[in-house]
């Protein structure tokens, strides 16, 4: 094998930029292998442990942008360099345009003088100068960077707060102001419920399912999620619930995150005392105990609560929420007895393979009073750790966005090469009794995941057939038929080949559950 590479001094890209020309590198023809990442003490580590640190990198800075291949001995190195060159080209219709293409924050300013919010994605180190910069201009900040000092986001928060202006993020990935989707979002109907979400993927799923339901989204602003963490008090998770109680377009509140700190949810049960609007939550993982006696309305799943705010934003009662889960569970049962029965006395296990960690944590909370040997490699709830996140123990739930995964690669929701490999792993494997899979549409995503995963069933089927035996694959698709993707067109691919679509996380979560559960594992 021969490694190739080269680095690109004080060249910063942010990482969606990097995802998109991993992916484009590593389809490249004679390439084994490849990275492209910033210079990074932690990304240096990385390449070192996976066989692909070149001399070049000796002295590289998180401010320089490195890309490494490894191809067979015969590849033709010169032409795939110059390829990678190309990769990393701006586009020409935006350069050769200096009003889209400003040096400077106060260029872009003057290009656009009616603008209010900053989107910026630089390394994390000088993102929070930028940051108060935009601040102290008036512009509300859309934080797209990570990496940014705890102590930074606070100061950012706090001069944002008393100012009035939003800060979302660092590492606020989804959010949908004025109908505008930003970064990873979806193209959502307009409409009477808003959403405050400290978890990127779960705001996905409530604003889709809101969508799909024939509701809208007045406003969905992400926070990132140290914002509910104790340290940051969460600054402006409450500022958005205030926005929001004061937005006449809104008349439902929405409220997404992973467990928010004691501290926080005690602010927010204190705001909420102060709201004449329904409140809605899921913070998912936390003990319901600590909303007992308040006005919110507590939710355990994404689909509970999406379907609640539904509810309650058409003037029905909530009740009728659980006649929908209830009739839905009734079909779950049926469907799975009849997905069971399909199945050897060798399939026993859950093997569930998550581009979105949000939905990773949410199939494992539903695990918990249900199945017990549940492994992963970020467990909450009563599911254990992996001792190896490529070798799967059991029922198995990987989040194959996280970082151990996406160091130097594209992220699963942008590239499914990583995932189709492990599905087919999983195949080959007689005791996985069910392979379950979100599928994430929208901006940011990739723009033909049927392309990428359509013959990978195919492979999945080959391989049982020659076996003999059956393995169901289930899935949610998270997205609108507004988005890019359109998901109607995505689930009939899907279901022509044979997989089964649900229309959440949670309710596919449940149906592969109750398929292990019918085979008698537990």
């Amino acid at each position: 094998m021969k490694i190739t590479g080269f680095i690109k001094k004080g060249q910063y890209f942010d990482s969606v930029s990097i995802m998109l020309v991993a992916k484009q590198l590593s389809g490249l023809k004679e390439i084994v292998d490849s990275a492209v990442l910033m210079g990074t003490k932690e990304n240096i580590s990385v390449l070192k442990s996976s066989g692909l640190l070149i001399h070049e990198f000796k002295d590289a800075g998180e401010m320089d942008l490195l890309v490494v291949f490894k191809t067979e001995e015969n590849a033709d190195v010169a032409s795939l360099l110059k390829s990678a060159e190309k990769l990393l080209q701006p586009n020409k219709d935006m350069s050769e345009d200096k009003n889209l293409n400003p040096s400077s924050l106060e260029g872009a300013v003057s290009a656009l003088p009616g603008a209010n919010l900053s989107m910026i994605s630089i390394a994390g180190r000088y993102a929070a100068d930028v940051a108060m910069k935009s601040l102290q201009m008036g512009l509300n900040v859309m934080l797209f960077s990570d990496n940014v000092p705890l102590d930074k986001e606070i100061e950012l928060k706090t001069f944002a707060n008393k100012k009035g202006l939003f800060v979302m993020g660092p590492d606020c990935g989804t959010a949908i102001i004025n109908g505008t989707p930003l970064a990873f979002a979806n193209v959502v109907n307009r409409g009477n419920i808003g959403i405050v979400g400290a978890s990127g993927t779960g705001l996905q799923e409530v604003s889709c399912l809101i969508s799909n339901a024939g509701c809208g989204v007045s406003q969905a602003i992400g926070t990132g999620g140290r914002d509910v963490k104790k340290e940051v008090g969460g600054i402006m998770f409450i500022q958005g619930l205030r926005a929001l109680a004061d937005d006449k377009n809104t008349d439902v509140i929405l409220l997404v995150s992973k467990p928010p700190a004691k501290e926080v949810i005690e602010k927010i049960k204190f705001e909420v005392t102060k709201i004449n609007k329904p409140v809605v939550s899921v913070f998912l993982g936390s003990s319901p105990e600590l909303l007992f006696g308040t006005k919110i309305h507590a939710c355990a799943t994404l689909e509970e609560a999406a379907f609640l705010a539904v509810a309650l934003a058409q003037n029905q009662p909530a009740s009728s929420v659980r006649e929908i889960i209830n009739q839905q569970s009734s079909y779950i049962k049926e469907l799975a007895k009849k997905e069971s029965s399909k199945l050897s006395s060798e399939q026993k296990y859950l093997r569930a393979l998550f581009s979105g960690g949000t939905f990773c944590d949410e199939t494992q909370l539903i695990c918990n009073e249900l199945l017990t040997d549940v492994y992963s490699n970020t467990p909450v709830g009563n599911a254990k750790k992996l001792n190896d996140s490529n070798v799967s123990e059991k029922n198995t739930i990987i989040d194959l966005g996280d970082d151990e995964f996406t160091v130097g690669k594209p992220h699963p929701m942008i590239d499914y090469s990583t995932r189709c490999k492990r599905i087919i792993e999983e195949a080959r494997d007689t005791e996985t009794a069910v392979i379950l899979l979100d599928i994430v549409l929208g901006y940011g995503s990739n723009m033909d995941p049927i392309a990428e995963v359509i013959p990978t069933i195919r492979k999945v089927k080959e391989i049982t057939l020659a076996r003999k035996y059956y393995l169901p694959i289930i899935c949610s698709v998270t997205g609108t038929d507004k988005d890019p993707q359109n998901r109607t067109s995505v689930v009939t691919a899907l279901k022509s080949e044979g997989a089964i679509v649900m229309n959440s996380n949670a309710a596919s979560s449940r149906l592969a559950i109750s398929v292990v559960i019918g085979k008698g594992s537990k």
